[in-house]
C-alpha cells in the first residue's frame, strides 16, 4: 500500500519544526519534488520484514497466579524445549523480560508495553534452544531496566528469596531471584549500569558482564548501545561458564560485536589462582555508603584468594571515579536518544531491527504518565542535556570513557584481574506502594556507583557471592582484561571450591 503523503501545509509545518521559514506556496514546490522518494517508500512497504526463522515451537504462556509466584519473579511461564542433545540438555532457563522470545508477549517491566509479542527469537534465544535448554519462561526485570533496585517493576515488587521484603536488585531482578530460589538453573539478565550484578549481589547468584559486545545484543530490548551488555546469572561458577560458552561469539547481526574473542570458559574451572596477581581496587571502597560489613566481607575473600596462592596487593585507579561520572551523560541522554526518541532501536547502527517493537514502543508517548519515577527523573536530566547543551556532555563523556579504559588497561598490564566490592551495601527494604520520590529513586541507585565504570569501558566484571552481612549476601566482584573471562572463572570456581559462601 501507498505510504500518507503530506499536503503543501503538512511540508510548511514539517519545516517549521525544523527551525526553517518556508511559505505555502515555497512548500508546494518542495512537495512536487518528494514523490520520488515517496514511491521509495511504497516500495519498502510492500517488501516483507526479512527475519531469522522461528526453529522451536512454543505457546504465548501465561502470567502465573500468585500463589505460583512467590516473590512475584516470574512474568510469563511458557516451556521452549530446545534441540534433543546439547551443552544445555536438562537445563531451565528464564529470560529477562527484554529479551524476544517469539510468540511469547514482553513488556520490559512497563505497561506501556503491555500487549507487544515479538515476531522473532533474539539470537540468544536461538543459541540456548540449539544447545539443549529449556526456556520455562519470562523473568520479571524493572520498568525499562531503569532501576538497581527492584520495587520499579509492572505490576508490582520483586522480592529477594533471602528476606521478603526486601529487594531482590535490578533491573534483572526476577531473573536474579529465580536462580536464588531454585526455580530455574540459570537465567538470562542485562547490564548497563549494573543490572546483572547488582541483583546476583543482593540474592546471592553468579552474575557475569562480560566484555562489551562478546554475547550478540540481537532481539534484546536496549537502553544505549555503547553500555548495552546481556548475559549468564546462576546458581554456580561452573553453570555460568556453561551458559556463556553458549551465549558468547558473533551474530553478524549486532554492531556493538568488534571481532569478539570467545574461549572454552568451562576449562579455566578447578585450575587454581596460584601466582595470579589480584589487584584490590582502592576506590572500589571510596563510597559514602559503603557498609563496614560488606567492606570486611570483601577484604576476607581477598584473604581467602591470597590463601589459595594468590599475589594479593592493593592498587590505586583514580579513572574508576571519571569512568563512573561519564557514565551518567552517556546513559541519559543516551537512552532518551536511543531509547525514547529512537522509539528502543535508534539509528544510525548496522544490524537487525525489530520493527515491531519500534512501533509498540512508540506508543509511550500516548501514556507518558504510567513511565515509571525513575524513567521520568531518567529523561528529564538527559533531555535537559540534550536541549541545552547539544549533546557535548555526552560527547565528552564518552571521549573521557576511552582514557579510563586506557587507565586500566595499564593496571592489567601487570595484574590478571582487579577486585572490590559489587556493591556498597546488602540489599535494602522495598519501599511501600506511598513511599515518597526521594526514598524510590534512593533505593532505584543507591548501589549503581560501583558496577556502572565497567559498563562504560566494557571489562568483564563478575559477581561472586563471599558471605553473609546483616543475614543478606554479600557480593565479591572481579574484574578483568577484554576477552578474558576465562581468567575470572579460574579465581571463581577457585573460591566456589573453598566451601559454602554462607559461611565465609
Amino acid at each position: 500500500m501507498s505510504i500518507t503523503r503530506p499536503t503543501a501545509a503538512d511540508v510548511a509545518d514539517l519545516a517549521a519544526d525544523l527551525h526553517m521559514n518556508m511559505s505555502l506556496d515555497e512548500a508546494a514546490e518542495y512537495l512536487g519534488l518528494m514523490g520520488g522518494m515517496f514511491d521509495a517508500y511504497d516500495i519498502i512497504d510492500e517488501l516483507p520484514n526479512p527475519l531469522p526463522p522461528v526453529k522451536y515451537p512454543r505457546t504465548p504462556g501465561a502470567k502465573p497466579a500468585t500463589v505460583d509466584n512467590k516473590y512475584g519473579a516470574w512474568a510469563i511461564k511458557t516451556e521452549v524445549k530446545g534441540a534433543a542433545e546439547g551443552k544445555l540438555a536438562g537445563k531451565t532457563i528464564a529470560l529477562k523480560d527484554n529479551v524476544a522470545l517469539a510468540g511469547v508477549p514482553m513488556m520490559n517491566g512497563s505497561t506501556t508495553l503491555e500487549g507487544f509479542v515479538p515476531a522473532a527469537d533474539a539470537t540468544i534465544v536461538t543459541r540456548i534452544l540449539d544447545a539443549g535448554g529449556t526456556i520455562v519462561g519470562k523473568a520479571v526485570c524493572e520498568h525499562f531496566c531503569l532501576s538497581g533496585g527492584s520495587h520499579t517493576s509492572n505490576p508490582a515488587p520483586v522480592h529477594n528469596p533471602n528476606r521478603l521484603g526486601y529487594s531482590a536488585g535490578g533491573s534483572s531482578s526476577g531473573s536474579a531471584a529465580l536462580v536464588a530460589a531454585g526455580e530455574v538453573d540459570m537465567a538470562i539478565g542485562g547490564d548497563q549500569g549494573g543490572s546483572i550484578r547488582i541483583p546476583a549481589s543482593y540474592c546471592g547468584i553468579y552474575g557475569m558482564k562480560a566484555t562489551h559486545g562478546l554475547v550478540p545484543y540481537t532481539g534484546v530490548m536496549p537502553i544505549e548501545s555503547t553500555i548495552d551488555h546481556t548475559g549468564p546469572m546462576t546458581a554456580s561458577v561452573a553453570d555460568n561458564a556453561l551458559l556463556l560458552e553458549v551465549l558468547a561469539g558473533a551474530d553478524g547481526l549486532d554492531p556493538r560485536q568488534y571481532a569478539p574473542k570467545v574461549a572454552a570458559y568451562t576449562e579455566a574451572l578447578g585450575k587454581g589462582v596460584k601466582g595470579m596477581k589480584i589487584g584490590i581496587l582502592k576506590e572500589g571502597f571510596s563510597y559514602a555508603n559503603m557498609q563496614p560489613g560488606v567492606a570486611e566481607k570483601v577484604r576476607a575473600g581477598a584473604e581467602r584468594l591470597a590463601a589459595l596462592g594468590a599475589n594479593v596487593s592493593e592498587v590505586s585507579i583514580p579513572e574508576h571515579l571519571t569512568a563512573l561520572a561519564a557514565w551518567n551523560p552517556i546513559t541519559l541522554e543516551g537512552f532518551v536518544v536511543q531509547m525514547m526518541h529512537g522509539n528502543g532501536m535508534g539509528f544510525n547502527w548496522k544490524g537487525l531491527y525489530d520493527v515491531g517493537l519500534l512501533d509498540a514502543h512508540s506508543n509511550w508517548r500516548q501514556k507518558a504518565d504510567d513511565l515509571s519515577k525513575t524513567l521520568k527523573l531518567t529523561m528529564l536530566v538527559g533531555q535537559w542535556g540534550l536541549s541545552h547543551y547539544r549533546g557535548r556532555y555526552y560527547a565528552k563523556a564518552r571521549n573521557i570513557a576511552i582514557a579510563a579504559k586506557a587507565a586500566y588497561d595499564a593496571v592489567f598490564g601487570e595484574y590478571d584481574l582487579l577486585l572490590m566490592p559489587t556493591l556498597p551495601c546488602v540489599a535494602t527494604p522495598i519501599p511501600g506502594k506511598d513511599a515518597p520520590l526521594e526514598e524510590i529513586i534512593t533505593r532505584a541507585f543507591e548501589m549503581t556507583a560501583s558496577t556502572s565504570p565497567f559498563d562504560v569501558t566494557g571489562h568483564p566484571a563478575m559477581s561472586i557471592p563471599c558471605g553473609l552481612s546483616e543475614g543478606l549476601p554479600v557480593g565479591l566482584m572481579l574484574i578483568g582484561k577484554d576477552y578474558d573471562e576465562a581468567t575470572i572463572y579460574r579465581a571463581a570456581s577457585a573460591f566456589e571450591a573453598e566451601g559454602d559462601w554462607r559461611g565465609f
